[in-house]
């Protein structure tokens, strides 16, 4: 028989695959040959619902949306805050007042017939029909049913929306009519249409569909049975239909636009944390430079000193030996954390730059077609390496930033000094239209690098446009926190 070679016990017989062997290589990692799925041993992980299939899925929705329009609550929308929700307020309640003089004008109450004069009739005997002027009762629960829902609409749409339809559903007991034989004013009608249009844009599709249909359960109950002619009642219903779309139309579009500014400010925050981590990671490889600079002086300091310095008793030689023994151990660490900091880059062999070397920085500048000019006192040559560097940086990005968003805009850097502290300015005038920028997928971080760096240091660092249309950055670095 021939061997298994996929088996751990070689040369056994084969197993069918559609057995399993205990404890071996089922998933096929080990062998590279994964073999079939079994549905007896693939468990569902806790918590996790199965999936449903497409039918499954919209009628879950559907039942939630019947559930929503129901008896769901109303949320407040990300817009209600004070300015807005009284100006919110104010339009509505001029809405109100305007849609419940038109439902008062357009209402009059039950029609009745009395005798007319003979005079006024040729044949006998003969009626005159008039209305009966409404009741204070039926005016106010008449501008009731457009108020409430009216009201609503901003804040509670579907506490609105379930308001008007129960006036929809009601309205026609009462002994009154409106103009044209309709058991509902006009003004009823728009106020349901505003408060349907606002929840069912709010709350999405499934609560628009739903309030759709249910609306519609009232408008036919009354319209077949008072009205002989439904043409008018077919004609508002494809209209309400096509109303009804388009706000659907507007919802998806809404809801699509609103998902892609959210996700795009989550893309933007993002790759703005990333810059952050990078710079802190490209600042931490500069300052293991200056920093294993030292503490390499040190180590040689300490053993040289026994050689340098005579008639050292031999408690002092043990101890620069064990001071230069602590160095080397604390430069062996500090390259194991530079090859993590590095992450599969090239270390660099040139020395970190300091302020000495701002003039080559200018020059270079210059020859690109920038107008920079230097003031840099010779007394500063004698900073610490880490204010050096965060000063040569600040200086490099502000000088990268004008010719980018300034080009050909006159630059003037001054460095100088205080008590304990390093100043820095760079201003730039006004120039031309900014030229195509770096990073092709949105703004650059520079200015959040300047800050990480002036704050690693203990300092402050400003930013920003000046009177004649320019630029400046300015920028304090103490002296003593990073000697």
């Amino acid at each position: 028989m021939e061997p298994n070679l996929w088996s751990y016990h070689e040369g056994s017989p084969p197993r069918p695959r559609s057995e399993l062997i205990p404890g071996y290589d089922h998933a096929g990692v080990m062998s590279g040959r994964p073999l079939a799925a079994y549905p007896e041993i693939v468990k569902r992980m806790p918590g996790t619902a199965p999936a449903a299939s497409g039918t499954r899925r919209v009628a879950r929705r559907a039942r939630r949306g019947l559930i929503r329009v129901l008896a769901g609550p109303d949320t407040a929308p990300s817009w209600w805050r004070p300015p807005w929700r009284r100006r919110a307020y104010l339009a509505l309640g001029a809405t109100t007042l305007a849609l419940g003089a038109l439902n008062l004008a357009s209402m009059h109450g039950q029609p009745r017939l009395t005798p007319a004069p003979p005079t006024a009739c040729r044949i006998s005997p003969c009626y005159s029909l008039h209305y009966l002027p409404p009741g204070i009762g039926q005016m106010l629960l008449t501008v009731a049913v457009v108020v409430a829902p009216l009201l609503l609409a901003a804040r509670y749409p579907l506490l609105g929306w379930r308001i008007g339809w129960l006036a929809l559903l009601l309205a026609p007991l009462l002994p009154q009519e409106w103009q044209g034989g309709w058991p509902w004013g006009p003004a009823q009608l728009l106020a349901l249409l505003a408060v349907f249009c606002v929840a069912g844009v709010r709350y999405g599709r499934p609560v628009l569909w739903w309030t759709w249909a249910l609306s519609l359960i009232p408008w036919w109950l009354w319209l077949v049975r008072d009205l002989a002619d439904l043409n008018g009642p077919l004609s508002a219903t494809v209209m309400f239909t096509v109303g009804t779309i388009a706000a659907d139309s507007v919802s998806s579009r809404w809801r699509t636009q609103r998902a892609l500014a959210a996700q795009t400010e989550r893309t933007r925050l993002e790759r703005g944390r990333r810059a952050v981590l990078e710079e802190r990671t490209r600042i931490a490889r500069e300052l293991h430079d200056v920093v294993a600079h030292h503490m390499s002086l040190i180590a040689l300091r300490s053993e040289s000193a026994t050689y340098r310095l005579s008639d050292l008793p031999e408690s002092a030689r043990t101890e620069f030996g064990s001071l230069s023994e602590l160095a080397r151990e604390a430069l062996a660490d500090m390259r194991r954390l530079l090859g993590v900091l590095r992450q599969d880059q090239p270390a660099g062999l040139a020395p970190q730059p300091r302020l000495s070397d701002l003039p080559a920085l200018v020059e270079a500048a210059r020859r690109a077609g920038a107008s920079v000019e230097l003031s840099v006192p010779p007394a500063l040559d004698q900073v610490p390496s880490g204010v050096a560097l965060c000063a040569y940086r600040i200086v490099q990005e502000s000088l990268s930033n004008a010719s980018q968003h300034a080009p050909g805009a006159p630059v003037t850097v001054t460095v100088g000094h205080d008590a304990g502290a390093v100043l820095l300015q760079v201003v730039n005038g006004p120039g031309g239209p900014p030229g195509a920028s770096r990073n092709e997928r949105g703004p650059g971080h520079g200015l959040a690098g300047m800050r990480e760096r002036v704050a690693l240091l203990g300092g402050s660092l400003s930013a920003g446009p000046v009177p004649d249309g320019g630029f400046m950055v300015s920028a304090v670095l103490p002296l003593g926190r990073a000697a």
